[in-house]
């Protein structure tokens, strides 16, 4: 079962608002669709789902076009609320699941099993406006993953999430992975999608402007950063080539270079000057290239 986007072409007039890009999710795999605010990921999700055409190009769900008859195969957790505020957590699960073609004893016994894996077993009978923002993020999911999808689209899952509840999410995305979910989702917590996804594309503008292997992509990116520790200020760096910026926090100092020869020529800087507690070469965090990256003129 696998997910293929070919070179999909989204325009409204004269705005292309997703402009050729390509991509194959394979069954079980989860994939990070990155990028700023207006950089065309929800417009992608939505023809995924079908609920809009592309202007070129094609998606496919296992060779086949994806269509209104597949919406049994696909979960769909949006970015915006989408849940009813007057009716209680069951009454929106009954609706949603009914329409997925899920019969009353299914519902049941997944609903429970899932509130009680969440630690809200009490909220069944609760309505939707009576719960956090948390809270109703966590039934959203709910209702994108109870009729148990072989795709599942998630934009922005983590929104309004405290940290242990984003964590019990992270560990039912982990889960549904291994029993063969393909998973496509957007974050802007890079940590998360640095622990979730192998394979990602970041857009701008609707143009791919970074594709591929997290792992490759963090290996072959240019810019490295070092940690160093020493009995002595370090600000003389700034003036190596190849230095493009230092940050002093607490007790350590971080500096950026364009490459790992200049951390050799640091090196041998500052083990001339004294002693050095640490000097470790780190690989740019995905949040780093996200910015340089997609920082700047990034908004539509």
């Amino acid at each position: 079962m696998t997910l293929q986007l070919n070179n999909i072409t989204k325009r409204f007039g004269n705005h292309n608002a997703v402009n050729g890009i390509s991509f194959t999710v394979d069954k079980g795999a989860t994939f990070g669709l990155l990028g700023a605010n207006g950089a065309g990921k929800t417009t992608t999700f939505r023809m995924i789902l079908g609920l809009l055409e592309s202007t070129e190009g094609k998606v496919t769900w296992n060779g086949q076009p994806l269509s209104y008859k597949n919406t049994h195969l696909i979960g769909y957790l949006p970015e915006e609320r989408g849940l009813f505020p007057k009716l209680t957590v069951k009454q929106q699960l009954f609706y949603l699941m009914k329409l997925k073609g899920m019969n009353k004893q299914d519902i049941v016994k997944e609903m429970r099993k899932w509130l009680d894996r969440f630690g809200v077993p009490e909220y069944e009978n609760k309505k939707i406006e009576d719960l956090s923002k948390g809270n109703q993020q966590k039934i959203q999911f709910l209702a994108a993953v109870l009729h148990q999808p072989e795709l599942l689209i998630l934009d922005e899952p983590f929104s309004g999430l405290d940290p242990v509840n984003s964590d019990m999410l992270k560990e039912a995305v982990f889960d549904l992975q291994e029993a063969g979910t393909t998973i496509v989702f957007s974050s802007h917590q890079m940590r998360n999608v640095e622990e979730l996804c192998e394979d990602l594309i970041m857009l701008k503008h609707g143009n791919s402007i970074l594709q591929g292997n997290l792992t490759d992509i963090k290996r072959s990116y240019g810019v490295k950063q070092l940690s160093i520790r020493a009995d002595y200020p370090l600000d003389f760096l700034v003036d190596i080539q190849g230095v493009t910026s230092i940050n002093k926090m607490k007790d350590t100092t971080y500096v950026q270079v364009d490459n790992e020869s200049v951390a050799k020529i640091i090196f041998e800087n500052i083990t001339a000057k004294g002693y050095v507690r640490k000097f470790e070469i780190e690989e740019p965090s995905l949040h780093d290239i996200f910015i340089d990256k997609v920082g700047g003129n990034n908004h539509e």
